[in-house]
């Protein structure tokens, strides 16, 4: 609900913004915005800043987490250190042996649902969908999942906005919601990305009433691979009425973004999709990338529980870190 407030509440928000930026560039470090509607880039003291050209290699042993850090207006934070963040293994700090900020290339499936519910929306869920591919890094690579009575791979891997966007255009709207089995073969179609970093975009208006797999089939698949998850939930006031389905779609796919380190945004408006679109796709290019190797060796195939802390320069408001939760241990 509360990027939903931000979305809708622009122009109040706006100003206290502004009033915000300018208070604290008068004291300490300097926290600036790019633009309107960029990032926010703190800016350490020349003496204290470090080079982020160590960028993250694979590496077998190498735990990979993704974080998105925001402020406590949903807007992105940047230009954070090394030192600024700590990492914890089953409440064990580990010691970061990567650190990145950059904007590598992303292999992205977008999951697209066009079941009946959606005919009213689905012209301005398209324009989204696209607005999203063509903010995209160049060398990003994407997918798309269209779904109603079942989970369908509508165009696999491919780099061509074009053709995503062709296919998108002859998707009519029609039938119930696989939504658990959507993502699920979006899971499934990952396993073939050519990049380090995965991402699925969900954009759904309910809840699921068609699949064969339950939620507990999808959480666990998730909990298996490194790939975050991010919605859009596209919710009618009057959902609850209607169905039990409707009613729990958007917590469902919240469940499965903060199990991820993603991130769900709730619509209420539709001529706020492509700004969601929009900022989703800047937080996939404005991410921090940790890499630790575990000081616990063995390969028991057991479930880590990882936890993400910031230890913020002075100067900046109370800050969120997202952060997937955990990732099982390779089994000897």
């Amino acid at each position: 609900m509360k990027a939903a407030r931000v979305a809708t509440g622009r122009t109040t928000a706006s100003a206290i913004i502004i009033a915000m930026a300018a208070l604290l560039s008068m004291c300490g470090p300097a926290y600036a915005q790019t633009s309107g509607t960029g990032p926010l880039i703190y800016k350490p003291p020349a003496e204290n800043k470090t080079s982020h050209e160590d960028t993250v290699r694979k590496d077998v042993n190498l735990v990979l987490v993704n974080i998105t850090v925001t402020d406590p207006y949903g807007r992105l934070v940047t230009g954070l250190e090394q030192d600024n963040f700590r990492v914890y293994e089953d409440g064990k700090e580990q010691q970061v042996m990567r650190f990145a900020e950059d904007d590598v290339p992303i292999s992205i499936g977008v999951v697209f649902n066009v079941s009946g519910s959606m005919a009213d929306k689905i012209a301005k869920s398209r324009m989204a969908a696209v607005q999203f591919f063509k903010t995209a890094n160049p060398a990003d690579e994407f997918f798309l999942v269209d779904f109603a009575d079942r989970a369908e791979l509508a165009t696999p891997f491919t780099t061509s906005i074009e053709e995503l966007q062709n296919e998108l255009l002859f998707s009519p709207a029609g039938g119930m919601t696989a939504l658990i089995d959507a993502v699920y073969l979006g899971m499934s179609e990952m396993k073939g990305a050519r990049n380090t970093r995965k991402a699925l975009l969900i954009i759904s208006d309910g809840g699921d009433n068609h699949s064969r797999y339950d939620e507990d089939d999808v959480k666990r698949f998730l909990r298996e691979s490194d790939v975050q998850i991010y919605a859009i939930g596209i919710v009618d006031p009057d959902a609850c009425d209607r169905s039990p389905e409707e009613c729990s779609g958007p917590a469902f796919m919240q469940d499965l973004a903060d199990m991820t380190g993603g991130r769900s945004f709730i619509v209420h408006n539709l001529d706020n999709l492509a700004d969601v679109a929009t900022k989703i796709s800047m937080e996939l290019r404005n991410q921090y990338v940790l890499g630790y190797k575990p000081s616990n060796k063995r390969a028991d195939g057991k479930w880590r529980k990882i936890k993400v802390k910031l230890r913020p320069p002075r100067g900046l408001p109370p800050l969120t870190v997202y952060a997937r939760y955990g990732y099982f241990a390779p089994s000897s």
